[in-house]
């Protein structure tokens, strides 16, 4: 345990030591952060008074906790031990502080190397906050269902799975230099009261007390455990003196532990003011019983000044050898030396929250939630969900508040009518009102909150929860039930056709069971307990992911956070240099959206914030978002054929200057249309600017029912007027090697729309719809979002002051689309970062999205490589630009990604060499398109840059 340099320190410092501050050091006093200014002065006055040893914090916070620890140490003659009961982390005793699933959770994880990484980061926080010892991991094997003080503390029922488990976590403490403390000696888990309250009676036979309670605690041992913490029990088959707690016992501690199993390490007494003890006798006579029964460190004692004086009149008195006073403070001193303490530095306040709160500690919470969540439940295998154009999504969350993070994350994957209840139901009329207002819904995911872990008071569920659940499967709709609470509960809900148990009521946990549900992450854990003779320990059934978009951090796909933060200052500055009022940025790789954060205003005028709700004109992106979608599905179908004239779908081309345009030469830009199409939509105003009436009106009726503003309407025929003059436009004159050359032209993506309608019979709004956006679960996503949306948070672009006099917000910016009613396949698609991303990752992923085939395998490779002799882009793509000199793509980019842009301020871009997904959605020309400042700044590009540079 020790070199020679640590028996010298501890020989040296022994050798100072009067016999009070021998007996000092035998104490561990309960020392809160948060009281008053007396607490303080009396715990500073037992460390200069009675010398004691150590100091166990409860609750406070860390900041507090740090400067009270620093004050108590340089007072200290002897560097003080210092404890907490952080069994679940720090956060389990102090505020602003992690906390990490509860033991139970942990328990249905398969990886056991995930429970020694956390046993490892709570060991860092420890000792960032200058902790000697945690209070953990309990080691009970929970064999009472109704068990009233341990339950969810445990690992689980199995002795294998507990002793495993606490090994790896005790493993990853002391790697750390934390000490490690298995409890409760002998084993809690079968008691049927509560310690801190009473004496629980342990009605082992020999035979079970040793193959199943002992089991763990042998296997830690034998892991080299260093602290054990003796049980408030009563074991009759060990010591069966009346209603003696083990704690008190020297068959327990020395026989039993010691002798029997072999432990070395420092014995601790569970805290001295339980009921389950302090009921034994005086205080000071329980510390000396408790010395005597073997215990190295009284923990949590009464009284220690009579406790002080009644040890040292033992030792006088012959009761107890000064060899064993010495005996256990050398052992004291020891693990003082091993936790560094001879060396002892004061705890750096600075930036402790954040070295605590660190977001790689943040990304092992969320892995644990997600590897801990266990499908118990899975009728017809239900989920992952998928077809979601044909499900009426309801979610009932029952005991909870409204925009809550499991309700947020359901509709981050498909819109949900959202019913939230805080107060949980308890009547049938309650109950039968929940049901009506979920309406015609077939899918119900109904989520349980704010549980209990008493099996006495039911979980917390309430009769008039289960009622709904029934009532609804009576009505023959399907129900998803996700309960955040004990696995014990589970059995309540055996009538859903689904259903997961997320353990705790965390927001990482709400996070995991909505991607299960999704599909968006695989469930992988197993129930850590039996529930009766229906699920048994070991049960989970595995669910895997669909290929939908999930949630993470950077660090879990090996992506820097602290990099990525660097976009928010960056994205900050320029909203203030008025780059843009606002904008979303997302970043995903292998799958996962790892930054997803939204910035400024709707407007430089309009204080309203934008959020992920907020909806961006996506100008140019319609083009591969849409109509190159569209054109990939039917090329698929064999329906069109990429070589073959534009002209043979579009009969009316024959004759024109376009009936020898093929289909690939659209898509490459190089066709010969022309760039610029002002001439086109201009014809319907009069030489001085005024909007011709044969065209447009402010109101709408029967006649002009083709919106083209807030309040402009046109009448449906302009539609094919355009179409008209688009077919009579000259071609472009640029010429390479006696071909058309390269020339960006919208008018190609409108040709191509034309191509889509006509082949398959419908209009590309509602073809994308169908076959893309409502089967992918997308909600925003789409064209003319006024028509279509309840309550569309449209970004406002341009004050028009030339075309539609007015500030355009929810129609689209392009005069072109507008004047063809919103719908056009080269601009007029609305969307926000989410929706936007999920249709890249599903192109990413070759077509595949949510458990679908939305595009064949080789379809997009085959369209995103460039094979043009004359254009750098690839069918319909844009790729990254030869020169390098790009205003918005990182030059670090690799040459197999792909993407566009928007004029409005939007870059969509995905590169499978790195399996990433970058989307950044603006309004730029918000007041004014003259305003060109994100591409001098190079805002995008630099963003890019970062991205990139975060990849580890």
């Amino acid at each position: 345990m020790i070199d020679d340099s640590g028996r010298h320190w501890v020989d040296s410092v022994f050798q100072t030591m009067t016999p009070q501050q021998k007996v000092g050091q035998f104490f561990m006093v309960a020392a809160f952060s948060n009281r008053s200014e007396n607490h303080r002065l009396y715990i500073e006055h037992l460390i200069q008074t009675y010398n004691i040893g150590g100091l166990i914090f409860f609750q406070g916070g860390p900041y507090r906790q740090a400067i009270m620890t620093n004050r108590c140490q340089s007072l200290s003659k002897i560097p003080l031990l210092i404890g907490i009961d952080g069994e679940w982390g720090l956060g389990m005793r102090l505020d602003s502080a992690m906390d990490f699933p509860k033991q139970m959770a942990l328990g249905a994880i398969r990886d056991n190397g995930l429970v020694y990484r956390m046993g490892e980061e709570i060991g860092r926080q420890c000792h960032r906050l200058g902790i000697h010892i945690n209070f953990a991991p309990v080691s009970d094997i929970n064999s009472n269902p109704a068990n009233p003080v341990i339950g969810i503390r445990s690992f689980g029922e199995t002795k294998e799975n507990v002793a495993i488990k606490a090994s790896a976590y005790m493993k990853g403490l002391q790697n750390n230099r934390i000490i490690a403390t298995a409890k409760h000696f002998p084993g809690h888990g079968d008691a049927s009261t509560d310690s801190h309250h009473t004496l629980p009676i342990i009605s082992r036979s020999s035979e079970q007390l040793r193959d199943i309670d002992l089991y763990p605690f042998r296997k830690l041992i034998a892991d080299s455990l260093m602290g054990v913490v003796t049980g408030h029990l009563h074991v009759p088959v060990v010591d069966n003196r009346p209603a003696l707690a083990a704690t008190l016992s020297e068959k327990v501690v020395t026989e039993l532990l010691k002798k029997e199993l072999g432990f070395r390490g420092l014995v601790f007494t569970d805290a001295l003011n339980m009921g389950g003890v302090s009921r034994a006798g005086r205080a000071v006579d329980v510390n000396l019983r408790a010395l005597i029964a073997g215990n190295d460190i009284l923990l949590y004692p009464e009284n220690v000044k009579d406790a002080v004086h009644t040890i040292l009149n033992a030792v006088q008195q012959g009761v107890i050898s000064q060899e064993f006073i010495d005996e256990k403070v050398k052992k004291i001193l020891r693990a003082k030396y091993w936790a560094g303490l001879n060396q002892y530095k004061p705890i750096a306040l600075a930036n402790l929250n954040r070295d605590l709160n660190s977001p790689e500690a943040m990304q092992l919470k969320q892995e644990l939630c997600n590897q801990a969540l266990t499908v118990v439940e899975n009728q017809g295998a239900i989920l992952p969900l998928t077809k979601l154009d044909t499900l009426k999504l309801a979610s009932v969350a029952i005991g909870i508040d409204p925009q809550n993070a499991f309700q947020k994350s359901l509709n981050q994957y498909a819109p949900f009518r959202n019913l939230t209840y805080p107060e949980k139901p308890v009547t049938e009329a309650e109950a039968n009102n929940i049901v009506a207002q979920v309406g015609d819904a077939n899918m119900v995911v109904m989520s349980f909150h704010r549980m209990s872990e008493s099996a006495f008071r039911k979980y917390g569920i309430s009769q008039g929860s289960l009622m709904v659940l029934n009532k609804l499967r009576q009505r023959g709709v399907r129900v998803v039930v996700a309960a955040f609470g004990s696995p014990y509960s589970m059995s309540q809900f055996a009538g859903a056709n689904a259903i997961v148990c997320g353990y705790q009521d965390f927001d990482e946990m709400h996070r995991a069971a909505a991607e299960v549900i999704f599909g968006g992450l695989a469930a992988k854990g197993v129930l850590p307990i039996s529930i009766g003779d229906w699920r048994k320990a070991g049960d989970g059934l595995k669910v895997a992911p669909n290929g939908r978009l999930g949630y993470g951090t950077p660090e879990s796909v090996e992506m820097n956070s602290a990099k990525l933060q660097l976009i928010d200052k960056m994205v900050q500055q320029a909203i203030k240099d008025k780059v843009v009022p606002g904008c979303q940025v997302l970043v995903a790789r292998k799958g996962t959206i790892v930054y997803n954060k939204n910035f400024g205003t709707l407007a430089y005028n309009n204080p309203e914030k934008v959020t992920s709700e907020t909806i961006y004109d996506l100008a140019s992106v319609t083009k591969v978002l849409s109509t190159l979608q569209a054109v990939m599905y039917l090329y698929d179908q064999k329906a069109i054929d990429l070589t073959q004239k534009a002209s043979f779908y579009l009969p009316e081309l024959r004759g024109t200057n376009k009936q020898n345009i093929t289909v690939q030469d659209i898509l490459w830009h190089q066709s010969g249309l022309i760039s610029s199409y002002s001439t086109i939509w201009d014809r319907t105003r009069t030489p001085g600017g005024v909007l011709k009436p044969e065209y447009y009106s402010k109101t709408p009726d029967s006649e002009y029912t083709l919106q083209i503003a807030a309040n402009l309407w046109a009448k449906p025929a302009l539609k094919d007027s355009v179409w008209k003059w688009v077919i009579q436009s000259p071609m472009s004159k640029k010429v390479e090697d006696g071909k058309p050359a390269y020339v960006y032209s919208d008018l190609g993506f409108l040709t191509l729309q034309k191509i889509v309608e006509r082949v398959s019979g419908q209009s590309l709004d509602k073809f994308m719809d169908e076959r893309f956006y409502k089967p992918m679960g997308l909600s925003v996503i789409g064209f003319t979002p006024l028509q279509r949306l309840v309550y569309p948070r449209c970004a406002p672009t341009e004050l028009d002051t030339y075309f539609r006099h007015t500030l355009l917000t929810g129609t689209v910016h392009d005069q072109m689309a507008a004047v063809q009613g919103g719908v056009s396949g080269h601009a007029g698609l609305f969307g926000n970062a989410q929706d936007v991303a999920a249709m890249l990752q599903m192109n990413l992923q070759k077509g595949m999205y949510g458990g679908q085939r939305f595009l064949q395998e080789q379809t997009l490779p085959y369209f995103s490589q460039t094979i043009s002799n004359r254009s750098y882009r690839a069918l319909g793509w844009d790729k990254p630009n030869p020169d390098g000199n790009s205003v918005y793509l990182s030059p670090q980019a690799s040459i197999r990604s792909f993407g566009h842009t928007g004029f409005t301020g939007n870059v969509v871009w995905i590169d499978p060499d790195q399996e990433l997904v970058f989307v950044f959605l603006s309004n730029r020309i918000n007041p004014t398109a003259a305003n060109t400042s994100i591409n001098t700044t190079k805002l995008r590009r630099r963003i890019n840059d970062v991205i990139y540079e975060a990849l580890k």
